[in-house]
């Protein structure tokens, strides 16, 4: 009879091993780490954001962060964009940029503080608005010249739209300082956008004066502009702004939108002597405004005795400049025609 031999197995394995193969992975990291800090931040892969440890020690967090170490961004300014309503907004390439810059200048360190709290962003922050800009722009300057990164923020919106960064950025050029974008929301080209008016050829004016001789002054200058145009406004000064944009720019189709991104947010829509009527009546909403309004239409074929009546009906109840605004508002003919026809009628 055949006798089993049994085989017992060594516990352990020999000490001297041969080497492994690098792993891929690894490599691939690697060669990730000695990439373009900007060209990182925010690129094809989906990774979430990492942490690095800060001058402190300590780790900047993000949500979803990592154990790996990010790679500090390079030296430069970077312009960061920020919710205009809802934090939701803010994209994961804005909170792995604010989470690594050495410095985040922003317009209010409260406002910045509440956003960066809800996104867990730690940052050192200072302040940069249009009452200290020239102040703190060379020491902004001196940091990123001595090798670090500064992020910029507004308090909503994309920073230097309407704002003293655009200062900044120039000051950087000047010096060769890199800048780049982390763009986002911006409440101008969402309203435009909602507004249901052309977006092809748009003009963005931003606010207009707060007076009203300097504020139908400059209205009187985009009058004849053949684009959409976009204005930013204060609630409280809104059912005036309509007046003067219905007066000057005559009954062309506009928007108002409100409280963008928000939970209450609203679009109205119409003609501006509509709009402005039913915000007379109303008083001051609530929120942030955004006004959009078409571009004029092309001018009618009007006859001269046709365009002394029109003139002759306004200079009854207003004066000859208000006549002037109303008639080529009305008529879509040049102001400074229609004024001097004007002028010349109540002479004669």
């Amino acid at each position: 009879m055949a006798r089993k031999t049994s085989y017992k197995r060594p516990n352990k394995r020999p000490d001297k091993r041969p080497d492994k193969r690098p792993d891929k992975r690894s490599a691939k990291a690697s060669s990730q780490r000695q990439s373009s800090p900007i060209a990182q931040i925010g690129g094809a892969k989906r990774d979430r954001p990492t942490q690095r440890p800060n001058r402190g020690g300590q780790t900047n967090g993000a949500p979803g962060g990592s154990k790996r170490r990010a790679p500090a961004l390079g030296p430069g300014l970077y312009l960061v964009a920020t919710p205009i309503g809802n934090a939701q907004d803010l994209s994961l390439r804005a909170i792995a940029v604010l989470g690594q810059a050495d410095i985040v200048a922003c317009e209010d360190t409260r406002v910045s503080g509440r956003l960066f709290a809800m996104h867990s962003i730690e940052a050192k922050l200072t302040p940069y608005h249009d009452h200290n800009a020239a102040a703190r722009r060379p020491r902004l300057i001196k940091r990123m010249k001595d090798g670090e990164s500064v992020a910029l923020v507004s308090d909503a919106g994309m920073p230097a739209i309407a704002d003293p960064g655009y200062k900044l950025v120039r000051a950087c050029i000047e010096e060769d300082i890199p800048v780049t974008a982390v763009p986002g929301a911006n409440a101008g080209l969402t309203a435009l956008v909602l507004s249901g008016l052309p977006t092809d050829r748009y003009l963005f004016e931003g606010y207009l004066p707060p007076r009203r001789a300097g504020r139908r002054r400059v209205l009187e200058q985009l009058a004849a502009v053949p684009a959409t145009l976009v204005f930013q406004e204060s609630n409280r000064r809104l059912a005036a702004t309509l007046g003067d944009m219905a007066d000057i720019l005559g009954p062309r189709d506009a928007a108002i939108a409100r409280e963008l991104t928000k939970m209450y947010e609203e679009m109205r829509r119409g003609r501006l002597d509509q709009l402005a009527a039913a915000a007379k009546e109303e008083g001051p909403p609530k929120g942030e405004i955004v006004i959009v309004v078409g571009a004029p239409g092309a001018a009618p074929d009007i006859g001269g005795d046709a365009l002394d009546a029109l003139i002759t009906e306004a200079l009854a109840e207003m004066s000859v400049r208000d006549a002037a605004d109303r008639v080529a508002a009305a008529t879509g003919l040049p102001r400074k025609q229609v004024y001097s026809r004007a002028l010349a009628l109540k002479d004669g």
